[in-house]
């Protein structure tokens, strides 16, 4: 007899499988990332078929399977509906996404990692943005770096911010500094003072400066501050672009939505 089990879980992946059906990754809280298979979803009268769509929050009934698992029932719990009208939310969404899929663990209770994320999406999806393509990028870009770091921090991947990565001493920028800099390390593991001390041998892999610095130190509350600073989009191009390379270091592997999300920002610039 096939073993079945119930998971609550959150569609982190979908394609095409075989004539009618659909391949479905999932981050569940009870096992963890599930890879099965939602037979005859691709037919026009599944019943299977809109509960399946990215980042929708499924009650699912799925039996186990030699390779793949199968979806038999699914009831949906919750949806993001802003997030398939804006494509910078939809590709932001996607990056998280990839993260999951790159730190998450198969066959393993994951409910922190399935609430952070569901909390991230949920905020996002609620997120009014401005108009001007000028306020809304940077609005867009720190809610990205705030859900990034999260989810590097809830594995034990996040970089540190808040002191020296070698000298452990405490990292205040300083806005009134014009040349005030500190450096980016991957394998140090964050913030680097400079100069360095004697004999130091340690790659450096960034250099950032006041504004940048001080939007990475507020990544690390569990809210984004109500008077965010800084506002400028370009601050937050770089807090992204050396959280994204610091990933990638970390993962092996390259977060391919980032791509989609550096087009939107040359187009509205």
């Amino acid at each position: 007899m096939s073993q079945s089990f119930k998971a609550t879980g959150i569609n982190l992946k979908t394609m095409p499988y075989g004539e009618s059906d659909r391949l479905v990754t999932i981050l569940t809280a009870q096992a963890g990332l599930v890879y099965a298979v939602a037979p005859g979803a691709r037919k026009a009268k599944s019943r299977l078929r809109g509960r399946l769509e990215l980042f929708v929050v499924n009650e699912l009934l799925i039996v186990k399977g030699r390779s793949l698992d199968k979806i038999i029932q699914a009831e949906t719990l919750e949806s993001y509906p802003g997030l398939s009208r804006n494509l910078a939310k939809l590709a932001t969404g996607q990056y998280w996404a990839e993260i999951v899929l790159a730190v998450g663990l198969s066959e393993q209770t994951q409910e922190d990692l399935y609430e952070l994320l569901n909390e991230h999406l949920r905020r996002l999806d609620r997120l009014i943005l401005n108009p001007n393509p000028t306020q809304s990028t940077p609005q867009i870009l720190a809610h990205l770096v705030h859900g990034l770091y999260h989810l590097l921090a809830i594995t034990g991947l996040a970089p540190q911010l808040q002191h020296c990565c070698l000298t452990g001493d405490l990292i205040t920028p300083n806005p009134q500094g014009e040349k005030w800099r500190v450096s980016f390390s991957f394998d140090g593991g964050g913030l680097v003072n400079l100069p360095l001390p004697e004999n130091t041998e340690i790659t450096l892999n960034a250099h950032l400066n006041a504004k940048e610095v001080a939007g990475l130190q507020q990544l690390i509350y569990p809210e984004l501050p109500s008077n965010l600073h800084p506002s400028d989009t370009m601050t937050w191009m770089g807090v992204e672009r050396v959280l994204r390379n610091y990933s990638q270091y970390q993962l092996g592997k390259a977060i391919q939505s980032a791509t989609l999300l550096d087009t939107l920002w040359i187009e509205d610039f």
